[in-house]
């Protein structure tokens, strides 16, 4: 039997390459979720509020992600799916109050989703998932950067914790905000909030309703992130608008 060291390294460079898949199992505690989904105090308006305010929420999180993601440098851990790599060990910016940003942001982005349901426990099960579905993915990341870097590593993350910021460390980014590096990394995030809010939307008032509904706000939102997300995939594959090196 391997080590248990060695073990969460490879659980966690294993689930670091199908992480944009893996969480597609989680579709069917969703429709758990909805067996005795009701609108708040049988009101849709306050439904709109609250997921509203659940979508603000993830947005809050997508925000963390393209701040990041527009003050990085190419090649940065954690941009890839296929296996570790990482140029430059980032320790400014974001980085420098927070070791993992982007799965913070991620974190956020889950938080305001399972919150949708207003089910203390979907909640609480989403938070527990989450922590043992990343803590191994970062573990391997973490033993990739203390391979590579050694010391440098070793003193940067002894001063930044791990996944809560410690705001007195804030550090300007190195690199200058770039909307559009922010836009190229994170524009298939944008799309998929918006999706699955959208999807949750209908199929809640399916269930309270018994009939398929769609909301003139949800609907506009959709639709507007779907072009925008074409445009940009298009802008991307076509031109040379969002090629932008970061060194």
């Amino acid at each position: 039997m391997a080590p248990l060291k060695e073990k969460l390294e490879k659980e966690g460079s294993w689930l670091f390459k199908w992480r944009g898949y893996l969480p597609l199992l989680g579709i069917f505690p969703f429709f758990v979720a909805f067996k005795n989904f009701d609108y708040p105090n049988h009101s849709h308006q306050l439904d709109q509020i609250w997921d509203l305010s659940c979508l603000a929420i993830s947005f809050v999180g997508l925000g963390i992600r393209f701040f990041t993601s527009g003050t990085v440098p190419k090649g940065t851990s954690g941009g890839n799916t296929k296996r570790q790599k990482a140029r430059a060990l980032n320790t400014t910016g974001m980085y420098s109050i927070v070791r993992n940003p982007l799965y913070l942001g991620n974190f956020i982005i889950g938080v305001g989703i399972s919150l949708f349901f207003r089910l203390w426990w979907f909640t609480l099960i989403f938070v527990l998932v989450f922590w043992l579905y990343y803590e191994r993915i970062i573990f391997s990341e973490e033993e990739f950067l203390r391979k590579k870097f050694g010391h440098t590593y070793l003193e940067w993350a002894y001063e930044t914790p791990a996944f809560i910021p410690r705001l007195k460390n804030w550090k300007p980014p190195a690199l200058p905000f770039s909307f559009r590096a922010a836009v190229k990394r994170e524009y298939h995030t944008f799309f998929s909030i918006i999706a699955t809010f959208t999807f949750l939307e209908i199929v809640g008032d399916f269930f309270v309703e018994g009939r398929m509904e769609f909301d003139l706000l949800w609907m506009t939102m959709f639709s507007l992130g779907l072009l925008a997300y074409i445009v940009i995939r298009i802008i991307r594959k076509n031109t040379k608008i969002l090629k932008l090196e970061r060194k």
